[in-house]
């Protein structure tokens, strides 16, 4: 026994880190579904069988959803570790026996599910702080006109702190949300002791007679149902960060039960006094603590803030090395910690969109409507992909997937179905946002395959350049140069243009190849290969994961052992800058996707930046490209 109490005591204390980052979303959404439940467009009367209906479809949708779905089985599909939908589309594409059309339908499910991230990452700030702030009004309504200023006020200093990075207040999260979670069940348990009836709603017979009572009336009320359920993807995308034990062990023995405590606290207290219904989750606390519970409540919407705009950080890099965004800057806040990240851009982005929602809509309710229908999309596309891991990497027989995939995605469709008609009332935002996103992610990854052809045509086979060098070939010089170059089997554009113009070659040459693969990391011993090729030159090829950093000194160090030395002062560095030229004469993109490819490449941060290259030992040569 003992000799397993050092692993156990360190899945616990990484257990209490994991409640902080993967559980503050769904951890804040007591603060208002019950609310929307029966307040919302759709509001549902409250009776004895509604509200335990409601109960019941929120206990199993936190079972089937949560537990069973991303918990037990999702989970399981990792990338070297990894988790998050980015992790799984690259799972998925790894089955060698599906046709190119359905890996690319996958692939564009992947790309489109990470582009609904974003949406998320606008949502889920606007609508806890709010939610929470708004607590205020139960306090004092003489209030109400300042939650809107005071939530804005919060919001800005959260993103404006962001560069400042969270390894200074991290560790502070897992405590806070450890003890929100108990003082969510505690405040459940002070209202179930008075009418503890609420306690037979995890029989699911109570959401079936729900369905049956309200008819068409109990499906729309599933769109206020999914608000308990959001953020419960993120203990899949937060896997990397923690392991899957640790996020499973925090829900299962800690944040479920107290999660769900409150909610049947919220429901004894509807049933005891239907005027609580207005916010039944601050009236679920006593008048005396009902400041600290606003400020308690306020901590806990910033922490799950904090981890989607995280997320949407980690997604952006991620989407970098993959090649479906264009290099923006990226800096490092933390020494220790590879993942803490700000991204100056999607920061400032994320802000103008969350002080936009918080003022067109106002209150937490309005914004209820814009909630959710992201999300169900996301888990319905992660539903899809986790089938044909289970079915062809998994190697499950058809009916068994065929099982996994009916119960999961007719859970997804009901919920989906049900914030379809949200769509008006503010569900375009997300969707909007989502496919704008997708198409700055696809359009640049179309794009850079475009430009890499155009690159490979225009250029010469490095197997002739190289046996020509030895007929009178130009002046060598002493030194190394390196060419940057996507292929290294031809010979660089920026290469060519130097030898055109300066009419030399340094006495040694480097085709410098850099590939990002599909998995996280990529170990040192495995980073770089080193090939001695004809006449001085040499061909290195280097490997990132898609969570690494990129770094060329450190890859130049990395060689020395294999045969190639640097001296940095003997070294210069030679990258082509192409200026584009959008043609509507060429087939390959729409013209619009062409003028948004160029802006994007105009405006994409330099390699010399991305890659880490000295500025001062790098000669940049121009060339026009016609798309």
């Amino acid at each position: 026994m003992s000799s397993h109490a050092p692993g156990n005591t360190r899945t616990r204390s990484i257990a209490i880190a994991a409640m902080g980052v993967v559980y503050g979303d769904i951890g804040t959404s007591p603060l208002y579904t019950m609310k929307e439940v029966f307040n919302g467009p759709h509001a549902v009367s409250i009776s004895p069988g509604n509200v335990l209906g409601i109960l019941s479809l929120v206990f199993w949708a936190l079972t089937i959803t949560v537990s069973l779905k991303y918990v037990m089985f999702i989970t399981r599909a990792d990338n070297k570790g990894e988790g998050g939908i980015m992790a799984l589309t690259a799972l998925a594409q790894r089955t060698t026996h599906l046709s190119p059309t359905t890996m690319w339908v996958l692939s564009l499910l992947g790309v489109f599910g990470a582009a609904l991230f974003y949406g998320d990452a606008v949502i889920t700030p606007a609508m806890s702080v709010l939610s929470a702030v708004e607590g205020l009004e139960v306090a004092t309504p003489a209030l109400k006109p300042y939650v809107v200023p005071i939530s804005v006020g919060i919001l800005s200093a959260l993103f404006i702190f962001q560069r400042m990075g969270t390894a200074s207040v991290g560790a502070l999260f897992g405590p806070v949300m450890m003890f929100w979670f108990f003082t969510l069940g505690a405040l459940g348990v002070l209202n179930i002791i008075d009418n503890p009836s609420v306690l037979v709603a995890i029989n699911p017979m109570y959401a079936l007679h729900f369905f049956i009572e309200n008819k068409i009336h109990g499906f729309l009320a599933l769109g206020a149902v999914v608000l308990a359920i959001t953020g419960g993807e993120a203990l899949y995308a937060d896997m990397g960060h923690f392991g899957r034990r640790p996020i499973a062990l925090a829900w299962i023995s800690y944040v479920f039960p107290l999660l769900y405590l409150n909610y049947l606290g919220q429901g004894a207290l509807i049933l005891a006094d239907p005027g609580t219904v207005s916010n039944p989750f601050f009236r679920l606390v006593p008048e005396v603590l009902l400041y600290p519970m606003v400020a308690l409540a306020t901590c806990a919407t910033v922490i799950a803030s904090q981890a989607v705009i995280s997320g949407a950080f980690s997604l952006t890099a991620q989407a970098m090395q993959l090649g479906y965004c264009p290099r923006i800057q990226v800096r490092f806040t933390s020494a220790k910690e590879k993942g803490q990240i700000y991204i100056p851009n999607i920061n400032w982005l994320l802000l103008a969109a969350v002080l936009f929602l918080v003022l067109e809509f106002r209150s937490s309710s309005r914004l209820a409507s814009a909630y959710g229908i992201a999300v169900t999309l996301t888990m319905m596309i992660d539903t899809i992909l986790a089938f044909v891991v289970v079915r062809a990497l998994w190697n499950w027989g058809w009916g068994k997937a065929l099982a996994f995939l009916l119960i999961f995605i007719t859970v997804d469709l009901a919920f989906f179905g049900a914030n379809i008609v949200k769509v008006l009332d503010g569900g375009w935002f997300p969707l909007l946002l989502g496919v704008g996103v997708f198409a700055v992610l696809t359009t640049w990854k179309q794009g850079r395959a475009l430009l890499y052809e155009r690159l490979k045509q225009d250029s010469m086979p490095l197997d002739a350049f190289l046996p020509s060098l030895a007929h009178g070939g130009p002046l060598r010089v002493e030194g190394t140069s390196i060419f940057m170059t996507p292929s290294g089997d031809g010979v660089p554009r920026a290469l060519l243009h130097n030898l055109y113009h300066n009419k030399v070659l340094h006495e040694r040459v480097v085709l410098m190849v850099v590939h990002f693969e599909d998995v996280p990391h990529v170990p040192e011993i495995d980073r770089c290969e080193v090939e001695a090729l004809d006449a001085g030159f040499w061909r290195v090829t280097v490997r990132y994961g898609f969570k690494d950093s990129p770094d060329i000194p450190e890859i130049m160090d990395l060689c020395a052992p294999k045969g190639l030395e640097f001296e940095m002062m003997q070294t210069s560095f030679f990258l082509g800058r192409e200026t584009i030229v959008p043609s509507r004469a060429i087939v390959g993109m729409a013209y619009w996707r062409e003028v948004l490819f160029m802006w994007m490449f105009r405006n994409a941060d330099s390699a010399t930046a991305f890659f880490k290259i000295p500025t001062n030992r790098v000669v940049e040569l121009g060339t026009q490209i016609e798309l």
